[in-house]
């Protein structure tokens, strides 16, 4: 069955009725949401003959989309059952490199020694790369009176390492000209356990802060003083009831406590604001550093680019390019030719990732068309 959108399909093989629903509008916000119908999408997929199930595993971050990717793609090829377990990405690439999943799921490219160990579970070939999805990182606030915040890398770093302390800081006024900024002290929130959304913040400020950002990039949280909260719930929960509060979290959970977010000066002409398109923008100046099939990305946190939202991840699906397993190849490729495509990527808009850009995007389903 050839389908170029997911929607209402009739009878017929291949037909799709629209239920006259805009073409750009997504419905839902959360794991369980699905989307509305639309006009086709020029990137058809094709439902696997076989049928089967498929499962993967990892990245937590992209947890909602997939679920999303699922919901949609399983109600048009309803012979397939997807199971995916956000396990982590680390736990995701052990599940992948033991053979137990079809693919991964995960924030970091794989690394040498596991790309090597992948030719054991991928006979003939390896594991690879393919990007799916921007997570931008947002940085809340919560300062009565201030509905609009610019901040820049330096200044953020000093924020979160507790160097600047009050909102009426030289720093931040030259920043936020004709801005009654109070003097109040910043109370900042961090993520106390090990995540993406830590190692994002500390990659950005890295690159684009390094004097003010001295510490080593990596999952635990390294800054000086400020409070720990659980999750990027907890981080946004705490930001919401704390005034003169600060954190960062995922774009979503901005969006659905309701809380202002920094607009994001990069030395372009413009401060950039938090939204998926400029993310996309962002995603857009990165470079493609794998080979052959494999696409992973050298994001660049320092990008001046106009509209460019540099404060991001980008997502991976780890799948073999040669060795598959002949009752899970065709869905490997069906599934991930529809996450990848247009309506796939239009899908997870609205739940706050960041979409692919075009020219990125054909590269992903020119890589998966090729998988066998």
């Amino acid at each position: 069955m050839l389908l170029g959108a997911i929607g209402f399909l009739s009878p017929r093989v291949g037909a799709w009725m629209s239920d006259g629903s805009d073409a750009n509008d997504v419905s839902g916000s959360g794991s369980e949401s699905g989307s509305s119908p639309k006009a086709p999408a020029p990137s058809a997929f094709e439902c696997a003959h076989n049928g089967g199930q498929l499962l993967g595993s990892g990245s937590s971050a992209q947890r909602n989309a997939v679920d999303a990717w699922i919901k949609d793609y399983t109600a048009a090829c309803p012979d397939v059952r997807i199971n995916y377990n956000a396990t982590g990405a680390g736990a995701g690439i052990v599940e992948f490199l033991t053979g137990a999943t079809a693919f991964a799921g995960s924030e970091a490219a794989l690394a040498p020694e596991e790309s090597a160990e992948s030719k054991r579970v991928c006979p003939g070939g390896s594991g690879i790369n393919l990007p799916m999805l921007g997570g931008p990182i947002a940085i809340g606030y919560n300062v009565p009176g201030v509905d609009d915040l610019v901040l820049d890398a330096p200044t953020i770093a000093k924020i979160f390492d507790s160097k600047i302390t009050k909102w009426n800081d030289a720093t931040i006024r030259e920043l936020n000209p004709g801005v009654n900024l109070p003097d109040s002290t910043i109370q900042t929130f961090h993520r106390g356990e090990d995540s993406v959304t830590n190692r994002t913040l500390g990659n950005y400020l890295s690159a684009s802060a390094p004097a003010e950002w001295p510490y080593e990039t990596g999952p635990a949280w390294p800054g000086s003083g400020g409070q720990s909260a659980k999750g990027s719930s907890g981080v946004a929960t705490q930001v919401k009831l704390v005034s003169g509060s600060i954190g960062y979290f995922e774009l979503s959970y901005a969006s659905s406590e309701g809380l202002s977010t920094a607009r994001i000066s990069t030395g372009a002409a413009e401060p950039v604001e938090a939204n998926t398109k400029n993310a996309s923008e962002a995603l857009g100046t990165a470079a493609v550093v794998g080979t052959g099939k494999d696409l992973a990305l050298a994001l660049d946190y320092t990008t001046k680019a106009e509209g460019a939202y540099p404060l991001l991840h980008v997502t991976y699906e780890i799948v073999c390019d040669k060795g598959n397993k002949p009752g899970t190849l065709g869905t490997v490729k069906s599934f991930l030719s529809y996450t990848a495509g247009e309506e796939g990527q239009r899908t997870i808009s609205d739940l706050g990732y960041a979409p692919l850009p075009s020219t990125l995007a054909a590269k992903v389903r020119e890589s998966v068309r090729t998988i066998a």
